[in-house]
């Protein structure tokens, strides 16, 4: 008989990696966890019954991990879904925010066609931090009119308070806080 799995063993398999980026650092590492079919089905599922009633059409993933989870999630609702990538990656017409890091600068695109104005949106990233990139894709996400945004992170650093930067948000769930 298999070991059960919970949300104890999901932040168990959760990888502290010092000073990555850069010195001061403490980098949750997430490929530990989704290397384990087990802990990555649990995720997945927890996360999928958060949002199953939620009339999902499409899931945005932010590059590059939330593209992991954010795809899984797009296929178990049954929704289409959508690539926010850094500069120059995406082939079409795009929009494009910069916004600030904990730990830098940075860009996102959005294919301009992405999202129809009757999409109900899931936003989903591996980690919600100080929610300069969380922000920044909500801000690209409002250039489609006045869609519904959830967000979702596996985890989130509650000590950055990066949650009070998505007030445009409909919903922010987070799977594990830190």
């Amino acid at each position: 008989m298999g070991v059960i799995m919970n949300l104890e063993g999901v932040i168990a398999s959760i990888r502290n990696v010092p000073d990555f980026p850069k010195p001061g650092i403490m980098f949750k590492d997430i490929t530990t966890a989704m290397k384990d079919a087990e802990v990555l089905r649990y995720i997945t599922d927890s996360l999928y019954d958060y949002y199953k009633d939620k009339g999902i059409t499409k899931v945005v993933g932010v590059e590059s991990r939330g593209f992991v989870l954010g795809s899984i999630l797009a296929y178990k609702l049954g929704a289409g879904f959508v690539l926010l990538r850094k500069p120059g990656k995406l082939p079409a017409e795009t929009y494009k925010v910069d916004y600030k890091l904990e730990y830098g600068t940075d860009s996102l695109e959005i294919h301009k066609d992405s999202i129809d104005d009757n999409d109900v949106v899931l936003l989903h990233d591996d980690l919600l931090a100080t929610g300069g990139s969380a922000n920044a894709a909500l801000k690209l996400l409002s250039k489609f009119s006045n869609n519904s945004v959830y967000v979702s992170f596996l985890i989130e650093l509650t000590f950055l308070n990066g949650r009070s930067r998505l007030q445009g948000a409909k919903d922010v769930h987070s799977l594990i806080q830190f």
